[in-house]
């Protein structure tokens, strides 16, 4: 089945009136998120679900990325493939217009219930519809990633941390969009929005994280516009 979505959309400039879908309260939402992740702390291990972002407007690329393809499937449906093994669920994180698309339509989605924010929205938005659920977050523009990078993550896990990040290869600093994110930072994120901030690296770097080192085995470029599309599938082509 598709799971539907569960939230009335809410534009960014609503959250500063500090409400959010369905009347919500900002502050109301962190204290019940606070007490849903201590009691998950005396549940045992989470489960790992797997999140591929593929709500994005693509605006650069001017076809829609998650449906581009480099190894021979639309990469929404590679990203998936490559998360499936490693987790319990995985789900496809779109806007509501995508859910009938090609490479969409077939599974578990999750739309977003705050918008304009990037990937924050997509990511918040299946934490706070499985607040006691670990999530490997997964951009569709990274066409590089594979199953070993995405071995390797999980295997250097450290579940104590509020998330498990790659370090990035040109800067040393986290990278968002191919991690693992525990439940614990669920309120973390939630306050970095209220005070005005939705980039994940920025939230990151100041969180307390496992930072992961690449070690040149593993390349997360992201891909943009059709040039870099273009070299991307020269190098990735079979």
């Amino acid at each position: 089945f598709r799971r539907s979505q569960r939230y009335q959309v809410v534009e960014f400039d609503e959250v500063f009136e500090n409400t959010v879908a369905d009347g919500i309260n900002i502050l109301d939402m962190l204290d019940q998120k606070a007490k849903e992740n201590l009691s998950a702390k005396f549940r045992g291990e989470v489960d790992l679900y797997g999140l591929v972002l593929a709500g994005g407007r693509s605006a650069r690329m001017k076809e829609d990325k998650s449906l581009l393809k480099y190894h021979g499937k639309t990469q929404v449906e590679h990203c998936y493939g490559l998360l499936l093994p490693f987790c319990t669920k995985v789900f496809v994180s779109n806007r509501p217009d995508q859910s009938e698309l090609p490479g969409h339509k077939n599974f578990l989605q999750i739309h977003d219930f705050i918008t304009g924010i990037g990937p924050l929205g997509g990511i918040l938005s299946a934490m706070t519809q499985f607040p006691n659920t670990a999530w490997f977050v997964l951009a569709c523009d990274l066409p590089y990633v594979n199953s070993d990078a995405i071995d390797n993550l999980i295997k250097k896990r450290n579940r104590s941390k509020m998330a498990t990040v790659y370090q990035s290869a040109h800067d040393g600093l986290p990278e968002p969009l191919c991690a693992i994110y525990e439940p614990k930072i669920t309120f973390q994120l939630l306050q970095f929005l209220t005070d005005g901030h939705n980039c994940p690296r920025k939230i990151l770097i100041h969180s307390d994280i496992q930072l992961i080192d690449q070690n040149g085995k593993f390349c997360l470029e992201n891909i943009n516009d059709p040039e870099e599309y273009q070299q991307a599938y020269s190098d990735l082509k079979i």
